[in-house]
């Protein structure tokens, strides 16, 4: 007796199952009329990758036209600061008001700002009255 053994060919490709049965499923669909389906499912993914990236850039937009750097009034330490909002210099505790070219003191209604000038007055001798 002369057996014929068939040798059969695998082939071991991971994850080959999981890419056709995706396939079987997207051409079933299409042919079933629920391409629709499909062109939907596409979109979501696609808008789920680009929106961190859309995120991302949209971020380094707003920061670059709202980010402000100066200093301090008071005691001209650097600082930064989003504009329009109200913040504390670090150094002096001085509250600031954030604007578009810089930081100015926040003060209360009546508050009069006032800036001191130190003169040094060098003493003359004073002479005795005498007449």
């Amino acid at each position: 007796m002369n057996q014929h053994n068939f040798q059969q060919i695998r082939v071991n490709l991971p994850g080959l199952g999981c890419w056709l049965t995706l396939i079987g499923v997207v051409w079933l669909l299409g042919a079933v009329g629920l391409g629709w389906l499909v062109k939907s499912l596409a979109v979501l993914v696609v808008l789920l990758l680009a929106a961190p990236v859309l995120g991302f850039v949209g971020l380094r937009f707003w920061l670059r036209r709202n980010l402000v750097q100066g200093a301090c009034p008071v005691c001209s330490t650097g600082l930064t600061g989003i504009k329009g909002a109200e913040t504390r210099c670090l150094n002096c505790g001085t509250p600031l008001h954030t604007e578009a070219d810089g930081f100015s003191r926040v003060s209360e209604a009546g508050t009069i700002d006032v800036a001191a000038v130190d003169i040094t007055v060098e003493s003359k001798p004073v002479l005795p009255d005498g007449d």
